[in-house]
């Protein structure tokens, strides 16, 4: 469960996009602006068909109990802080934090955020207990200690809560300052918040969690490097991640930009992928890079974040003036509308989340084209994501109600099927 905080005024929008961009984003991607070098030995015949794997019993219950904690978390996250705001509990909250600071605004701000935070990280910490440990090791996929789990849920809440009074102080500066446009400037001013935090949290947060340092296997650092370059990717750097100490799931990424652009690699997935299968993994996520898509997530992010906070905006008022005497207070710019703001938010990103998933799986479906431009090993790409499905019980084809509301990359089973088919630098039989 992710750490409720006020960060989400803008961040769980964020990553919700047009879906009248789809299409014609997503075909600027799958094209680029220049084909991927060929591989110096590439075969000239169809590689051998791998077949998808049925999934375990095991994945099958993994899936069936997360779909259940999906529902309840999204609910969750509505009536909870609908809970704080509707009864009262927000403005005793305000009125703590004015009085420990002799109502100083940006004080006010602060400690309404820091008492908050606490307040739903203590009411959440059974939940987020299950969720986070118990659950990810009766289904065998976590190696974490109870003393790394906390010290990671502890780091969480300390970023988080710096994040959002960051936030809430910029946010309601623009409330107090016009509260009829707050909600154009503040979509506006996603985009360099959103580039800033692409370009310091590979650096400044990341660390904080994970321990990173050289990959220990050299020949296969200098293919992905080599790979690099022919992906036109200069000065990147690779990073192994001791992720095994926390679970025994796989997964690899490109990060950062500009000067903060790594490649990481999980161990796990060094320690169960073989080479080839490993390189295209590193294939799928350089193709992010060189088809623009993290330069376009933040570009296109005020296309929906900014109708987004008007929605909120326009039912925030209606609420407060149907409810204001019950809220404790009159205008959304009172720090004590945060839980309501989160409500709202909440609802907003629910009703639009099957765009932003399809405009994501678009993006993915992209760097998986791409991959197989770069390697043409069609073969370690369909067992690459077999081993994916086996080693983070995946299933192969979720079904409809997962894909429009859960998935943001295409099923494994059409990924391995992709890898099959897709090879046109091979010349059919005559």
């Amino acid at each position: 469960m992710r750490l409720p905080c006020l960060s989400p005024v803008l961040c769980s929008l964020l990553l919700v996009f047009t879906w009248s961009v789809t299409l014609a984003a997503c075909a600027d991607a799958q094209t680029g602006d220049s084909p991927p070098s060929p591989p110096a030995a590439a075969s000239s015949t169809a590689p051998e068909r791998v077949q998808v794997p049925e999934p375990t019993p095991l994945a099958l219950e993994y899936r069936r109990t997360g779909d259940w904690l999906w529902l309840f978390n999204q609910t969750w996250a509505i009536l909870l802080p609908g809970a704080i705001v509707f009864s009262g509990l927000s403005a005793r909250i305000r009125n703590l934090a004015s009085g420990l600071t002799g109502g100083r605004w940006g004080l006010t701000i602060a400690v309404y955020v820091i008492i908050y935070m606490i307040l739903v990280f203590v009411v959440e910490l059974p939940i987020a207990y299950y969720e986070g440990f118990v659950r990810q090791h009766a289904y065998e996929l976590s190696n974490q200690t109870l003393a790394k789990w906390i010290l990671n849920r502890s780091v969480d809440l300390g970023v988080s809560s710096v994040v959002s009074v960051l936030i809430a102080w910029l946010a309601y500066a623009l409330l107090a300052k016009s509260p009829r446009r707050w909600w154009l400037s503040l979509g506006l001013a996603s985009v360099p918040l959103l580039a800033l935090g692409t370009l310091v949290k590979p650096i400044w947060i990341d660390p904080l969690i994970n321990t990173y340092g050289p990959m220990k296997n050299h020949e296969l650092e200098r293919s992905i490097l080599d790979l690099a370059g022919r992906a036109g990717i200069e000065g990147g750097r690779v990073f192994e991640v001791d992720k095994s100490v926390d679970t025994k799931t796989v997964n690899a990424y490109v990060t950062g930009i500009g000067n903060t652009k790594r490649i990481v690699l999980w161990d796990t997935l060094i320690a169960k992928l073989e080479p080839a299968e490993v390189l295209v993994v590193m294939g799928h996520e350089m193709g992010h890079y060189v088809l623009g898509h993290v330069i376009r997530t933040i570009c296109l992010a005020p296309l929906m974040v900014i109708p987004a906070l008007f929605f909120v905006n326009w039912w925030g008022l209606w609420l407060i003036q149907r409810h204001g005497r019950r809220l404790g207070f009159d205008r959304l710019s009172d720090v004590a509308s945060a839980p309501l703001l989160l409500m709202m938010i909440e609802v907003a990103s629910l009703v639009l989340s099957p765009a932003a998933l399809a405009y994501s799986r678009a993006q993915e479906h992209a760097a998986d084209r791409y991959a197989l431009e770069l390697t043409h090993d069609n073969h370690a790409g369909a067992t690459a994501f077999r081993k994916l499905q086996t080693e983070n019980l995946g299933i192969p084809r979720p079904g409809i109600l997962f894909t429009l509301f859960r998935a943001s990359h295409p099923s494994l089973g059409d990924r391995i099927d992709f890898c099959n088919d897709y090879h046109p630098w091979i010349k059919p039989p005559r």
